[in-house]
């Protein structure tokens, strides 16, 4: 029997029930006296029964309560061992031997539990009405110093509870948010109001070895896509060349950028624009990375002649930070890496796109007509003996999984205006019925080739 199904079987944990103000929380009647258990044993006995296989499963295996106390009614002699039963008769009768042999008797141990000791989901359980219980919110979702949480209409009337719970036991957590509004389907932010902490929007926020700053409240940026965005980086190789259309403030394109991919950056809003930016110059990839604040559909279509004709530098391998940078300084020139070791094929520049991401998952299919005719010209043509892949984030209702691949390679080869052979994953549920997917595939030449009404 493990120490945890010992605490959990035989102590009862929960917290009391709550029936005071809601906001501010009176914090002093979530205490709770347990009764446990308590072997008195010399402190030259305590590392044995610590790590006895025969005593070891009977200790105390609550989180946040230490096994071995001082006995409060004698400070400087025994120690008190906590145990996870009541009585002694639960115990083993070959560990109430050895505690019998090593120790000097048992006695009762008020175990006082408060405030501190439970979690923001137990405390919730015991603040809301019974029928509120099994939907309550666990969890959020944290950027930086930010939590955000989206609360049904339910949870509304406890919004302010809510986020002090979270905000007092997240000790990185300065500010809790709830979601009011859908996503602005133009700039890709919603607006939100602060339920706890301070209103403080900008954020320092780390994904991917990166450092992200942004205005929480003007942009777009959802940590629960980060398992997403190393993905797409990671199916990049390092010297192609990525098109980051709905580039936000660079979850894709700084992370490509510092792998050694050369990027072309977008995005419409101007905040995100300004902290892309920003970004792009805190991470020392702005020979990497270029930025643009245009509309999707015209950026699109002007960014492979851009390539084109104001190619990015031949790629010579990886980007070394200024640390490594003055250690290879100070080496003997002997010793320094050899830049004739670099194939001559990649001492071209790169002009040609190797991969396009679009995470607009609500609209970014109705951007793939833009596609039609980008290779304008003659010169373009003869570059691209290989296509760009595409990789388009979509929402669809659809959730069955061979009927989602249906409808959304129907609606992209609708909107591009060709055929595609595919590769379709789902990311994530977004909500009961709807999933995001992300759809992967080559630009058909042909479609490149010719603009289409």
């Amino acid at each position: 029997m493990s120490r945890e199904l010992y605490s959990r079987s035989h102590l009862d944990t929960t917290p009391p029930k709550y029936n005071g103000p809601l906001h501010p929380l009176d914090k002093a009647v979530f205490q709770k006296s347990i009764p446990v258990l308590a072997a008195r044993v010399p402190a030259s006995q305590i590392a044995l029964i610590l790590h006895s296989e025969v005593t070891r499963k009977y200790l105390i295996g609550l989180p946040k309560v230490r096994p071995i106390v001082s006995d409060p009614s004698a400070p400087e002699g025994d120690r008190l061992v906590l145990l996870g039963v009541s009585d002694q008769a639960q115990l083993s009768q070959e560990s109430l031997e050895l505690l019998e042999s090593k120790g000097n008797g048992f006695t009762e141990y008020n175990l006082v539990l408060d405030y501190d000791y439970w979690t923001a989901s137990e405390l919730l359980q015991a603040i809301l009405p019974e029928e509120l219980r099994e939907g309550a919110p666990v969890g959020f979702a944290a950027t930086g110093h930010i939590a955000h949480v989206n609360l049904n209409n339910d949870y509304l009337s406890y919004k302010k509870t809510i986020g002090q719970l979270f905000l007092d036991k997240n000790k990185t957590i300065r500010t809790v948010v709830n979601k009011l509004d859908n996503i602005d389907t133009q700039f890709r932010f919603f607006q939100m109001e602060v339920i706890a902490g301070e209103p403080d929007f900008i954020v320092e926020h780390h994904e991917s070895d990166c450092r992200f700053t942004f205005d929480f409240s003007r942009v777009y940026w959802n940590s629960r896509l980060h398992t997403e965005h190393d993905r797409i980086v990671q199916s990049v190789h390092p010297g192609e060349v990525l098109v980051d259309v709905f580039a936000g403030v660079g979850p894709f394109a700084i992370p490509a950028g510092k792998k050694g991919c050369a990027v072309m950056a977008n995005d419409l809003n101007p905040a995100s624009y300004m902290y892309l930016c920003q970004n792009i110059k805190n991470n020392e990839v702005s020979e990497e990375v270029r930025a643009f604040c245009e509309d999707g559909r015209d950026f699109i279509r002007n960014v492979f002649a851009r390539v084109y004709d104001t190619p990015f530098p031949a790629y010579t391998g990886p980007k070394l930070s200024k640390t490594a940078l003055r250690k290879l300084q100070k080496q003997p020139t002997c010793d320094k890496p050899s830049s004739d070791s670099t194939p001559s094929e990649a001492n071209l520049p790169r002009n040609k796109i190797d991969h396009f991401v679009m995470n607009l998952p609500d609209t970014a299919i109705m951007f793939l007509d833009a596609f039609r005719g980008v290779l304008s010209t003659k010169a373009l043509q003869e570059a691209y003996s290989t296509m760009p892949t595409i990789h388009c984030h979509c929402f669809t209702r659809e959730l069955e999984p061979e009927q989602a691949e249906i409808d959304i390679k129907q609606r992209v080869e609708e909107k591009l205006g060709g055929s595609i052979d595919a590769e379709i994953r789902k990311v994530r549920s977004v909500a009961p019925g709807k999933e995001m997917y992300c759809i992967s595939f080559r630009l058909p030449f042909e479609v490149a080739c010719n603009a289409q009404d």
